[in-house]
């Protein structure tokens, strides 16, 4: 049996995408969800979000919206993007990071274009996990502390968007990465031969300054 970890943020909406077609995943794979907060990532690196660069934000925006009609999956953006994704992060964690949590506050975000600020709706989403005590749970230094190791974790795997799997040491990034998975499961030796064996060392010939 192969396993995998699969870093995601509830402020992504790729992750959104990617955990919707799992089912193209072999059966046999066991996945652990590792929660992370893309923004700290970012810092690491220096970089800016998609959402963070005006031109880019739009079209992401709109090859997002494309992207679920393509593959079918029903999709709404929140009220506001991006937005603090923490205390959904946390209270995944909290009730022990399980699929069907994640899947469920993916979809109270991304299907029903409901936020995790607004009172009402944080309400609601903590009511439909059977979570009443959620404010206390997501309170919790352990919990604080799971979600910072997630990302030390992702950042030392060579993490560098969400979502991403990792799996052998392997990093694939990207919601159009879920098939690259699905053949390296399948063979990965091709990954470790010929041409893509080459450019993983590729020089480089030039350097922005």
């Amino acid at each position: 049996m192969k396993s995998a970890e699969w870093y995601f943020d509830f402020i992504s909406p790729f992750s959104y995408l990617q955990l919707e077609v799992f089912g193209e995943l072999p059966c046999a794979l066991e996945i652990t969800f590792r929660p992370v907060v893309f923004a700290g990532i970012l810092n690491h690196l220096q970089h800016k979000g998609p959402a963070e660069i005006p031109g880019k934000r739009r079209f992401t925006y709109r090859h997002v919206q494309w992207l679920a009609k393509h593959h079918g999956i029903p999709l709404k953006f929140p009220p506001a993007h991006p937005f603090n994704p923490i205390r959904a992060l946390r209270l995944a964690v909290a009730l022990g990071n399980r699929r069907e949590v994640i899947e469920t506050i993916f979809r109270f975000i991304w299907r029903e274009g409901r936020s995790t600020d607004a009172p009402a709706d944080w309400r609601a989403l903590t009511a439909a996990l059977g979570a009443g005590n959620a404010d206390q749970l997501i309170a919790d230094l352990r919990v604080k502390d799971e979600l910072r190791a997630n990302g030390e974790r992702a950042i030392a795997h060579g993490v560098f968007g969400v979502p991403t799997f990792v799996v052998d040491g392997e990093v694939f990034w990207g919601f159009d990465a879920t098939g690259m998975v699905i053949d390296y499961l399948k063979d990965p030796q091709w990954f470790k031969a010929g041409e893509i064996a080459r450019i993983d060392d590729l020089p480089t010939a030039a350097q922005r300054t």
